[in-house]
Parts: C-alpha cells; sequence; structure tokens
C-alpha cells in the first residue's frame, strides 16, 4: 500500500484535529444536536478517508500482540468522552512528551465519538511509535450501530461514510499488546481458545468481531470471583476466574494481566489477588454513573503509578446520579 498523504499534509491534519479541543471545550453538553454538528466538525469527509488510509498503513505492520516499550501511560474506556480525554492529556502529559497505551472502546456513549477517535488516529499517525491503541468491543460495525457513533456520523457529516472509514479502520487495530514483555494488556479479557501469546499472534485480526471465539473472547471477557470459566452476562465472551489469570501469567511468564471493558468506580481495580488489573477512563461515564476515572503510568523500570482524575470542567452537564447505565461495559 502506498503512501497518501506527505509529512507535511499529515502534520497539517493533526494540527486541524488539535485545534478542535478549543472549540470543543466550549460546547455545552446541553447544545442542540444540530448546532453541535455545524460547530465541531474536525475534518471533511475526505480528510478523514485519507487518514484513515496512512492509519491502515501503519496499523497493518503491527501484530496481533503489540510490543511496547517502557516508560508508558495505560489507559482503559474513553467512550467519546472528548473533554474527558483532554483532562487525560492535561493530567498524564501531552503525546509525544508522554508514551500512550490506549485499550478499546473510544467511540459510542458519549456525545463527542467523532472528535475522539479522530483525534486518537491523528495521533497513531503522527506520533506512531508514541502511542499505541488497541481494540474494544465498541470497534465493531455492529456495536456502533446500536450505541451512537453511526448516528453521530450520519448526523456531523450527512451520510454513513466517515463511519465506514473508521469502522474498515478498526479491523486493523492491534487485538492485545505486551509492555516490556512483563504486562499483557487487552480490552476485555482471556479466551478458553487461547493458552500462549503465539496463538494470539497466529489470529487473523482484519475482520468484523466474531461473536464467538479467540478474538470475541479478548474483546469481551472479564474476570470473576469464581474458578473455572463461566458463561458471560453479557451474551459473547466468558467469565474466568483467578486459576485462569494464574495460570495464563505462568505459561506467558508474565507479571499481570491489564484489561479495561468494565466501569470501576475509582478507576482502577485490583482482582485475582493482582494477577489482573481494570482500568476504566472515562470519569463520570454515561454523564451519569458518578465514577473516577483511572490511568497507569509505568516508569522505565516498570513500577506502577496510578493516577485519579474527575470530569473536566464543563458548562451544562446534567446532574450526576448514581444510577447504573443499562448496557454494562
Amino acid at each position: 500500500m502506498t503512501s497518501i498523504l506527505s509529512q507535511d499534509e499529515i502534520m497539517d491534519l493533526d494540527s486541524k484535529i488539535l485545534a478542535l479541543s478549543e472549540n470543543a471545550s466550549t460546547a455545552s453538553e446541553n447544545d442542540d444536536p444540530d448546532t453541535k454538528a455545524k460547530n465541531v466538525k474536525p475534518l471533511s469527509e475526505q480528510e478523514v478517508k485519507q487518514l484513515c488510509e496512512k492509519a491502515k498503513e501503519i496499523l497493518q505492520n503491527e501484530s496481533n500482540v503489540a510490543q511496547v516499550k517502557a516508560p508508558v501511560t495505560v489507559c482503559g474506556d474513553i467512550h467519546g468522552q472528548y473533554h474527558d480525554l483532554m483532562e487525560l492529556f492535561r493530567i498524564g502529559g501531552n503525546c509525544p512528551d508522554t508514551n500512550y497505551l490506549f485499550m478499546g472502546d473510544y467511540v459510542d456513549r458519549g456525545y463527542y465519538s467523532l472528535e475522539t477517535v479522530t483525534l486518537l488516529v491523528a495521533m497513531k499517525v503522527r506520533y506512531r511509535d508514541r502511542i499505541t491503541i488497541l481494540r474494544g468491543n465498541h470497534e465493531s460495525r455492529q456495536i456502533t450501530q446500536v450505541y451512537g457513533f453511526y448516528d453521530e456520523c450520519v448526523r456531523k457529516y450527512g451520510s454513513p461514510n466517515v463511519w465506514k472509514y473508521f469502522t474498515d479502520l478498526f479491523d486493523f487495530l492491534p487485538l492485545t499488546a505486551i509492555v516490556e514483555n512483563d504486562i499483557f494488556c487487552l480490552h476485555g479479557g482471556l479466551s478458553p481458545h487461547l493458552d500462549t501469546l503465539d496463538q494470539v499472534r497466529k489470529l487473523d485480526r482484519v475482520q468484523e468481531i466474531p461473536h464467538e471465539g479467540a478474538m470475541c473472547d479478548l474483546l469481551w471477557s472479564d474476570p470473576d470471583e469464581r474458578c473455572g470459566w463461566g458463561v458471560s452476562p453479557r451474551g459473547a465472551g466468558y467469565t474466568f476466574g483467578q486459576d485462569i489469570s494464574e495460570q495464563f501469567n505462568h505459561t506467558n511468564s508474565l507479571k499481570l494481566v491489564a484489561r479495561a471493558h468494565q466501569l470501576v468506580n475509582n478507576g482502577y481495580s485490583w482482582s485475582h489477588e493482582k494477577n489482573v488489573i481494570t482500568i476504566f477512563s472515562a470519569p463520570n461515564y454515561c454523564y451519569r454513573c458518578g465514577n473516577e476515572a483511572g490511568i497507569m503510568e509505568l516508569d522505565e523500570h516498570m513500577n506502577q503509578t496510578f493516577l485519579v482524575f474527575d470530569p473536566a470542567p464543563r458548562r451544562g452537564e446534567a446532574n450526576v446520579t448514581k444510577k447504573t447505565p443499562d448496557y454494562f461495559l
């Protein structure tokens, strides 16, 4: 695949995206959607197409188990909460000064999925060795047609073309990553079909997320207090117990499985006697859950520091409640 964008064009696209932050930060969460669609449009449809094609060139050369070096900051779900992504960068440091690993779920639920995913893809294109973006279960054609991203694309661009460019790109996102051969990072969890990292590397990832099987499990599974494998209440993937995570870490000489996918009230949560950690980076999820967000900083010696933060200040946000979202992630 030949390059579509020159370095100057990449820098121009990136500057446009970064300039969006000032525009988006002044938008009220209670603005009329049509007004927001007119005022917040990061790139033209053709520019999005070019950006996605360039990102494909980069991502197709990355393994299903992306190799990541420390220091790096590991992040969980974002879910279109663009203001809070800006807050994450304010607290964690700007890329490329800080290296980042995002574990999926950039779109759906929040009001600014387009701005969120466009910015992260632009950063990947501009700083390919400084940022790793993995696939989450919401980086899917089927899920995004139900939980908001498809409708947002049509509302803001007048057609589903931009949605198609991004969902085609999602097929190329790595499924997992490993930091310094010690910490295995992924969106969901483990699979009864996978015992080793080499088996993960052999999967064909360039496809829509299947309804079952190893690839599905990596993006949908959850840790559980019960031992062994269990039926997931999500309807996809499995639950897995401490015996499973301990065996997987032992077999692959890992110290930890880091994952996202589940709302945790304090931003991060240990399980399985510190064999597994869940990181969730969308504060006040769905603008109503009242949770804090978290990120995990790993220094050059792989020492862990957790930063917890609240939603970014902004006008017009609905009152926080403790109501559980109808679809728990």
